[in-house]
């Protein structure tokens, strides 16, 4: 169900200056980040929660953190 909401807000999906540099850290990826965060997102293995206000997407090795109201990635680390 979440991770349904997600893939049809997938247009919605962004983050701030802060966060491109914050999730190409902690990923170690130099890949743009939102694009990077989305294809993880729409893998068949990735598991999506809710707790609170945001979205927990749990793929491969790592969580990517997604705020439910206004879709902004906060932020994205290795488990």
């Amino acid at each position: 169900m979440h991770k349904k909401i997600l893939l049809e807000n997938v247009d919605k999906i962004h983050t701030t200056e802060m966060g491109i540099t914050r999730i190409q850290k902690n990923l170690g990826i130099s890949d743009e980040p939102v694009s990077y965060c989305i294809s993880k997102l729409e893998q068949d293995n990735a598991i999506v929660t809710k707790e609170g206000k945001n979205y927990y997407v749990h793929v491969d090795d790592c969580i990517i953190t997604i705020n439910s109201s206004s879709f902004t990635i906060i932020t994205a680390h290795k488990k």
